[in-house]
């Protein structure tokens, strides 16, 4: 059992906390923003009943239990007292990061890791020099506490050995940590995402199709086989020379980055940002943006579960199945 930190109590952050309290840790949670922090007590009951009902936590884990294993503090120096692993969960802003890896350099243990869950920043050059040899990136996805992948990344001097504590830590919790080579922005599967959604705003903004048929198309197509054979497993059972005569005849040219989409900018100005504002590609009907997560969830725990059964084909080889 390790004493974890949690900086930022949004959407990352308080699903984190959880993540790391059905790990076994003790976990302090903090936030900027007293109504984000009191609102993450709620927040993570709600996950943690859908769990629960799943299947995919302990049926002793009650509020009681997780209001004892997470614990919110209105301090940054309070939070952090006798961290092990901080995790920095905080907006996705330079300045931000960079005045708060500041203040850790001031209150947090020496000894302490420093792990950011930034999406696309290099946060190495903003780390105060004697942290850099416990300071990392562990990017995770949304919502951590069912999607398993972590990318994990050292900066330049960074230690080896906490690199290693991290994986290891992470892996033991039962999720799948990736160890990159390098720091690059997006890492692997949200470059992808990135590159798909390049094509799907494409597709959208010339009225080649509708955004509920781009869905269709993505999840009878596309996810069906991803989740058993992945990318390369997929092109080895559909063979190689048909990935090669594709690059040879360039059969597909892919969208330039234009850095907007039109359909995007109007739902935006027109209000529709997504779940919490009730609409975005879709109308929501009104539905309560809590049930809906709690839905959102519930599927994805039985396909978890199902996958799990299923097993995967990618990397068969290795264990001489």
């Amino acid at each position: 059992m390790s004493r974890i930190a949690v900086l930022g109590a949004g959407t990352m952050g308080h699903a984190l906390a959880l993540v790391f309290a059905l790990g076994g840790h003790r976990v302090r949670l903090t936030d900027s923003n007293p109504e984000t922090l009191a609102r993450a007590q709620g927040l993570m009951e709600k996950a943690l009943a859908s769990l629960v009902a799943g299947g995919e936590a302990p049926a002793e884990w009650t509020s009681a239990h997780l209001a004892q294993a997470v614990t919110r503090h209105d301090s940054l120096a309070e939070c952090v007292d006798g961290a092990e692993l901080i995790v920095e969960a905080i907006v996705e802003n330079p300045e931000a990061k960079r005045a708060l890896f500041a203040e850790l350099d001031r209150v947090a243990p020496a000894e302490a890791i420093i792990a950011s869950n930034t999406s696309y920043l290099d946060i190495f050059p903003m780390v105060p020099e004697r942290r850099q040899p416990r300071t990392l990136i562990a990017h995770w996805y949304t919502p951590p506490y069912l999607c398993d992948l972590v990318d994990i990344v050292g900066g330049p001097r960074t230690d080896p050995a906490t690199v290693e504590t991290v994986r290891a830590m992470c892996a033991a919790m039962g999720k799948q940590p990736i160890v990159m080579r390098r720091f690059v922005p997006g890492y692997i599967a949200n470059r992808i995402q990135s590159a798909i959604g390049l094509e799907v705003q494409k597709l959208l903004d010339e009225g080649i199709a509708t955004a509920q048929e781009i869905d269709a198309a993505i999840i009878h197509g596309i996810a069906l086989r991803l989740p058993i054979l992945g990318v390369f497993a997929k092109a080895d059972f559909t063979g190689l020379p048909m990935m090669q005569h594709a690059l040879r005849n360039r059969m597909y040219e892919p969208p330039p980055v234009r850095g907007r989409s039109e359909t995007l900018d109007r739902l935006i100005a027109e209000g529709r940002t997504g779940v919490m504002s009730g609409a975005g590609f879709y109308d929501w009907g009104g539905r309560d943006p809590a049930a809906l997560f709690e839905e959102r969830d519930r599927r994805l725990i039985a396909l978890k579960q199902a996958l799990r059964r299923i097993g995967t084909m990618a990397g068969m080889e290795r264990s001489g199945e």
